[in-house]
């Protein structure tokens, strides 16, 4: 189903080359490119404007049938019938991040010069390894480092480079920390030297830590977790202690990984306090803001993120508080010489002459070869909204997080954990009078059946053993009626849920 007026012009006859290279994008292929572009983006602006909930609550074992039937093997040839066959196993079950009830994870909507920089990027399809294969690409994400190493306060030596996600920036953070700590305690490589070193992390923090001590072949207990405050939190007395056990016990801190804006609470750890401990003990500290990031162009709450100036790396995720597509992300360092620790020389590729040379490699500083422009979107973004624009819509939705906030706090349906710094609410639905573990089933049950509705999307959580539920506002066009509605769903499910487990109870006694 091609759109009225839409003309694709037709690719040659036959599937042999001639026909294959219509599809290249060439400047003989121009028309064509308007063209289906023009058709996939009219698909996706329909879809949005129809989209009246952020999902259809379809389940795998409906959808997974229809993507099996797909016989990759036999091209449809027409764009408008592959865009037909893609609405049946993609954009029409898609789960629509834009929808103001969407309110799940730390999926953002994104800004429409964002989504420019994507269409631009990816036909131009530049690589940002090397001079020769991006040019001016290497200048726009080295000038947006260097911006954003501006913002956080970490001096004119910083460095950094755009990264796939914060797993990924937690990970080369912690490769850096690891090489600077065997560097200063002379350790040699091999496992015996690896197994004496420690990472220290909140309870709160992310589970991308582990992921990376295990990756960088750290031993199975080289994560330690430090407790957490009533605001979730890391507790600096709590810090400075386990620092004190792990030098008792002959071990080396090798990293602190501080938490600007934990997934599940978007709590800010006391960061001038972790950074004084930090510094008196001579252990690296990283800053994991994938989340919180967003404060750095915040009007009002900059100071949120006071200390973070002080990190030895720090991780942002402009995919989360910047509001632009996946992947948008970025580690930076306050040494631009420990990111040495990723370098590695190729005859092919960064020889090490073109460092004599000063030929500006970005496959220098990262864990990757091949990797996408994604800096442009942030380019395009600033150069049209500005940063203050970007700070005004994260400060709405920790806005409207606040609001809702007051609003479950004022109602005795439901307990909140904590109140937020930043957009994501931990809470549960808890009448007064109810097993706690009717209550953990009634929560479950409440999140599955709104899922299968469609009607809105909430995340969930464990908190001191017990199941929870979990707001994360990251839409400024979600209002407190919408989040007022949720509530009321989440309450009936789990209210109807309830009734019928007493019921049945009632009707088959035990014994």
């Amino acid at each position: 189903m091609s759109l009225p007026g839409a003309t694709v012009p037709a690719p040659s006859a036959g599937a042999g080359p001639a026909g294959a290279r219509d599809h290249l994008f060439t400047a003989r292929s121009l028309d064509r490119y308007r063209a289906v572009l023009a058709e996939g983006i009219e698909r996706v602006a329909r879809r949005v404007a129809t989209a009246d909930r952020p999902f259809t609550g379809i389940g795998p074992d409906d959808l997974a049938p229809r993507v099996a039937a797909v016989d990759l093997d036999r091209p449809l040839g027409d764009p408008g019938a592959a865009l037909d066959e893609l609405h049946d196993v993609y954009l029409r079950d898609a789960v629509y991040f834009h929808h103001p009830r969407y309110l799940a994870h730390l999926n953002c909507p994104v800004v429409i010069p964002a989504l420019l920089g994507e269409a631009v990027l990816s036909a131009v399809n530049s690589s940002l390894d090397t001079w020769d294969q991006s040019a001016g690409g290497t200048l726009i994400e080295r000038r947006l480092i260097d911006w954003t190493a501006e913002r956080i306060g970490l001096g004119a030596a910083a460095d950094g480079v755009f990264t796939s996600g914060g797993t990924h920036s937690n990970l080369q953070a912690l490769l850096l920390a690891r090489e600077e700590t065997r560097a200063r305690a002379g350790l040699r490589p091999g496992p015996e030297a690896l197994s004496r070193l420690r990472v220290l992390t909140s309870a709160a923090g992310h589970f991308s830590v582990q992921k990376a001590a295990r990756l960088l072949g750290l031993g199975p207990d080289a994560v330690r977790t430090v407790d957490t405050d009533a605001q979730r939190r890391m507790r600096p007395d709590a810090l400075a202690r386990e620092i004190a056990r792990c030098r008792a016990d002959g071990l080396l801190v090798m990293a602190v990984v501080a938490t600007a804006g934990t997934t599940d609470f978007g709590s800010i750890d006391p960061l001038p306090q972790v950074a004084d401990i930090c510094a008196a003990a001579g252990v690296w500290l990283h800053v994991d803001a994938a989340y919180g990031c967003g404060l750095l162009v915040s009007p009002t709450r900059r100071h949120l993120l006071d200390g973070v100036e002080r990190a030895d790396s720090v991780t942002v995720d402009f995919h989360k508080s910047f509001f632009q597509p996946v992947s948008s992300s970025a580690v930076l360092v306050r040494d631009g010489r420990t990111l040495r620790h990723a370098t590695w020389h190729a005859d092919y590729l960064n020889p090490a002459r073109a460092v004599e040379q000063r030929i500006p490699n970005q496959v220098d500083k990262s864990l990757q070869t091949t990797r996408r422009f994604d800096a442009l979107k942030l380019w395009l973004t600033l150069r049209i909204m500005g940063a203050d624009g970007v700070g005004a819509l994260f400060d709405e939705v920790v806005d409207r997080a606040d609001e809702a906030w007051h609003l479950l706090a004022a109602d005795p349906r439901f307990e909140v954990v904590t109140r937020p710094a930043l957009s994501t609410l931990v809470f549960r639905w808890r009448p007064a009078g109810l097993a706690a573990d009717l209550v953990d089933d009634a929560n479950l049950y409440a999140r599955e059946a709104l899922a299968a509705s469609g009607a809105a999307l909430v995340a969930g959580t464990r908190v001191d053993g017990a199941h929870h539920l979990k707001f994360t506002l990251l839409n400024p066009e979600t209002t407190g009626d919408d989040v007022a509605a949720v509530l009321d769903l989440i309450a009936e499910h789990a209210g109807r849920y309830a009734r019928t487990r007493a019921a049945d109870e009632l009707s088959c006694p035990v014994g």
